[in-house]
């Protein structure tokens, strides 16, 4: 791509040298990175993750993890419930779920090194590591602050109009996931440790 970027950029300010209008090329760049939805989404992005950061300092992501360990600890049988990882895995998805993607990760790579240590068979995906990606990829989301920064930047006049059918549909987003890590893990059952193997 970036390849194929700078050919693009070289290919127009050639033509524009050879045409003479460089002038216009030049204030037509201006006038576009202007307008970029990137700059105003910065303001954006910045309140909106200030007052999940401050969600996050007041206890709120506890006290959501306190709610969704009883759920995870069954959906994580093989996860013994006072092991580091389970600590992880609960941060993690309590993190996602209030769309505090930046708390989420260190925990989500937390969980799946302490997984790992679960694991017995290394460098092969257990189930639990399986689940917790599929978790990751879908994630219920309260509060989709990206996407609300965006109609805000966007000049939407109810930017956060968004909050239920985006719920409903991570919802359904992360049940499916869930229920197709564990059909796919039932129907290809991982062979136990030592069979199999190439030494």
């Amino acid at each position: 791509m970036g390849v194929i970027w700078t050919a693009l950029v070289a290919l127009a300010v050639a033509t524009a040298a050879v045409n003479g209008r460089m002038a216009a090329l030049t204030a037509a760049a201006m006038e576009s990175a202007g307008k970029a939805l990137a700059i105003g989404l910065a303001g954006a992005m910045a309140l909106w993750l200030g007052l999940v950061k401050v969600a996050e300092e007041a206890g709120l992501v506890a006290a959501l993890a306190r709610v969704a360990r009883p759920l995870l600890v069954r959906l994580f049988p093989e996860v013994p419930p006072d092991h580091p990882a389970m600590g992880a895995i609960v941060m993690n998805v309590s993190a996602n779920v209030l769309g505090a993607g930046n708390a989420a990760t260190p925990f989500g790579v937390k969980a799946m090194q302490a997984l790992e240590e679960l694991n017995p068979r290394k460098g092969t995906a257990s189930d639990a590591q399986a689940l917790l990606c599929a978790l990751n990829s879908a994630s219920v989301q309260l509060v989709p602050a990206t996407v609300i920064a965006l109609r805000t930047a966007a000049g939407s006049a109810s930017p956060a109009e968004i909050l239920g059918p985006t719920l409903v549909a991570s919802a359904c987003g992360t049940v499916v996931a869930v229920v197709a890590a564990k059909l796919l893990a039932r129907a290809w059952p991982r062979e136990p440790a030592g069979r199999g193997d190439v030494a």
